[in-house]
């Protein structure tokens, strides 16, 4: 039998997972997306084993089975950031000065994303062993995995490449973040932030505008990690945001100045009310997969004859694990929702079932379409403790945390266990896999974004736009204190993204098939209102060069558009992380 969750794999996964956990937490604050970590991962797992074999390091190759496992505890650390986690967390440093401590915060994430590991197994039997749902993400990578562990000399030299391609990438973009963000007398030269165009727009440079061609590689290769479409919906959300939208707010009063953040204040409403709109409209045309979510959860109900067990029945997850799991880890968010957050206990009582049956719903609806719906299930939560505890508005962000952390967590799971299905795994063991991940990522966490963003203040900025952020605080501080606090032209600005947003959803879902191409994606649309216009069109940028060579090369494509990107973004968050430390040193100088 071959080897699965070994030491080897639990503690190269922690740290691969760690790694990825801080690159993630900068894209985050910069981008507004969480990248993905499985076949990244299993890339680099497979080639840091190959030369420590080559050195004589280790003895034994990485087996496929034993990635597979590594690569699970590496996705648990990883998507730390995701869920609703740094989002509400930035948020809540956006519309609190009570700045939680840290310890407690570890705790904190590392409970609600336990929980969402326990709330995947009881379903895991339904959706991916009887339905087979699809989960694309991790099907592809048991397709990648298959593949550069095959064995043979080509499978071999096909690792090699995807490796290099992500090594050298990563340096790339570790010498281009250091000449551009290490600043002190003896660096002889540095890269401008951005480069400017000598264009103005309403008697103003492009820059005031947030309009200029930036030198950050790590926006270019989160574009080319989006679907084109994506990427084309931000080109278009930022043109008619920051060149129609912004100069005429200015000239009639709405805003009073130029500048990120001041146009930003305004265009955030909309923004986020086309996110919240298109995700609750998405969600609701998914009430088939709803409505299986809660047959499937009542079929788990006592009483309910339970199926007959099978020879692999030693390789799943024991049926007690999911309500041991939220009797130890329950009573902890409650607490720790009372006392950091002020909700009420009550609330609390009320929020952590409602977020393992929202836990089982997003799964179901990453399982059948490979978007885990966060958009759609923190404005809920959001809206049912607006009314529930108005003006609490750190209870208000925090509540939708917790359906966002377990959903998204739950989802993960169950996409590493449709891998592991593939390659015949132990699902028993990649849930403790996970958890190990779990672990991993919140003592990370926590303490990178102290790192890199010391002062709060910095968030909302053009360094910093924390899109996602801005979404939630945004969100969350209309369901608190009411639509009706806004200015007049905020409100109506609200109404019409919220219509936009749902009409948007509706032709994704209604459109013919050969007409869907042409729908601008409502998530790139909101996003592109939220995020500085030079961001917008970087991200379009590294969406067209990879759509490009998708359609010329589409063999080169597949073997380097994942590892280069994931190499560019890995090579400047890290060195980001490098270059922090060694300012907080006094090496280097802000």
């Amino acid at each position: 039998m071959q080897r699965q969750l070994t030491s080897r794999a639990i503690l190269a996964g922690m740290l691969i997972g760690a790694v990825m956990c801080l690159s993630n937490i900068y894209v985050f604050f910069k981008t507004g997306w969480s990248m993905g970590v499985t076949l990244t991962a299993c890339i680099l797992a497979w080639a840091v084993f190959k030369g420590l074999g080559a050195a004589k390091v280790t003895k034994e190759p990485l087996g496929v089975l034993e990635n597979n496992a590594l690569t699970t505890v590496a996705s648990g650390a990883g998507f730390m950031t995701g869920g609703g986690n740094m989002a509400a967390f930035g948020a809540l440093l956006m519309v609190t000065t009570d700045r939680p401590p840290s310890i407690p915060i570890i705790f904190w994430f590392a409970a609600i994303a336990a929980l969402g590991v326990f709330a995947a197994i009881p379903i895991k039997r339904q959706l991916i062993d009887e339905e087979k749902l699809p989960f694309p993400t991790g099907t592809a990578t048991a397709e990648t995995l298959r593949s550069i562990h095959a064995g043979d000399a080509g499978s071999d030299v096909e690792g090699g490449k995807k490796a290099r391609a992500l090594a050298w990438s990563a340096g790339f973009g570790a010498v281009v973040a250091f000449l551009r963000d290490a600043k002190a007398p003896w660096m002889p030269f540095n890269l401008p932030g951005a480069i400017e165009l000598p264009v103005t727009l309403a008697g103003k440079a492009l820059k005031e505008w947030t309009l200029s061609l930036k030198t950050e590689v790590v926006l270019i290769a989160a574009g080319a990690l989006m679907s084109f479409r994506t990427g084309w919906s931000l080109l278009l959300g930022g043109g008619l945001t920051y060149v129609v939208l912004a100069p005429a707010l200015l000239e009639s009063g709405a805003i009073t100045g130029t500048g990120y953040k001041a146009i930003v204040a305004w265009t955030l409403w909309p923004g986020a009310a086309v996110l919240v709109g298109s995700g609750l409209t998405t969600f609701a045309l998914d009430y088939k997969s709803v409505a299986r979510s809660l047959s499937g959860l009542a079929a788990m109900l006592p009483g309910r004859k339970a199926p007959a067990p099978t020879a692999d029945d030693a390789d799943e997850c024991p049926a007690w694990w999911f309500p041991a799991g939220f009797v130890a880890l329950g009573p902890v968010v409650i607490f720790l929702m009372g006392w950091l957050f002020h909700i009420p206990f009550w609330a609390g009582l009320i929020a952590v079932p409602l977020a393992v049956l929202m836990g089982f719903v997003a799964a179901r609806v990453t399982g059948e379409t490979d978007v885990t719906p966060t958009k759609a299930l923190g404005p809920v939560t959001q809206l049912l403790y607006g009314v529930l505890t108005p003006g609490n508005l750190s209870g208000n962000i925090m509540s939708a945390n917790v359906t966002g952390g377990i959903g998204l967590h739950a989802a993960d799971l169950l996409t590493t266990l449709k891998t592991g299905k593939l390659l015949g795994a132990s699902a028993r063991q990649q849930a403790q896999a996970q958890l190990f991940g779990v672990v991993a990522g919140a003592i990370v966490v926590v303490p990178a974004f102290n790192l890199i963003i010391p002062d709060p203040s910095l968030l909302g900025g053009d360094t910093w736009p924390a899109p996602s952020c801005l979404v939630w605080a945004g969100v969350s501080k209309a369901f608190a204190n009411g639509i009706g606090a806004l200015p007049e032209s905020a409100r109506t600005a609200v109404w019409v993204g919220l219509a936009l947003g749902v009409v948007l959803a509706l032709a994704e879902r209604l459109a013919p098939k050969h007409l869907k191409a042409f729908v601008p994606s409502p998530s790139g649309l909101g996003i592109a209102m939220v995020i500085p216009g030079s961001n917008a069109v970087a991200m379009f940028l590294g969406s067209a060069m990879a759509e490009l060579m998708r359609r010329r090369r589409p063999e080169l494509a597949e073997r380097l558009v994942v590892p280069v990107s994931s190499g560019l973004i890995a090579g400047e968050s890290l060195m980001g992380i490098v270059v922090a430390l060694l300012v907080v040193a006094g090496v280097l100088t802000r």
